[in-house]
């Protein structure tokens, strides 16, 4: 149970696709609290396990005052999008327009391995497509427009530099 340290754009597990949980052992239990600690840090409302370096499909949120966590999400969106601001722990000082579902549900499992559903609107939608595309080896940048992808992409090296 630590805060752990995110991994940021450029590290190649951020772009793998995270492997099914099939082990509901201690060492599950660990990532979640792990994950959670980490997620409750300031400015923070969601958190992959890629992005903490493991590549185990589990994803937890902070948002309004929900904590959370589900394991091997699958995901199902509403029909109405918007555009709304984003931004990700692994691309720090980033933030871009991007459009989304409005209306998001993910199901899946507990530490127990009991089935489990969560459903948002609004920010809550955008949390739950954001982690569940980082479990599947993406970036909240990969649904923008090639020439603002671009721009964001240069700003990022010219910070790292």
């Amino acid at each position: 149970m630590t805060v752990q340290p995110i991994r940021l754009l450029g590290d190649p597990v951020l772009r793998t696709a995270t492997d099914p949980v099939t082990d509901y052992g201690p060492s599950l239990t660990r990532l979640v609290d792990d994950l959670l600690d980490t997620v409750q840090e300031p400015g923070r409302a969601g958190l992959a396990a890629n992005q903490i370096g493991v590549g185990r499909a589990v994803f937890a949120w902070n948002l309004d005052g929900r904590l959370g966590y589900v394991i091997n999400p699958v995901l199902t969106v509403g029909e109405d999008e918007e555009d709304g601001p984003e931004g990700c722990l692994s691309i720090p000082g980033v933030t871009a327009l991007r459009r989304r579902a409005t209306r998001a549900t993910v199901t899946g499992t507990d530490l127990n391995g009991d089935p489990i559903t969560v459903t948002g609107d609004g920010e809550m939608a955008r949390v739950l497509q954001h982690e569940t595309g980082h479990l599947r080896g993406e970036l909240f940048i990969d649904g923008l427009d090639r020439q603002e992808r671009a721009q964001i992409l240069r700003r990022f090296r010219d910070r790292a530099s």
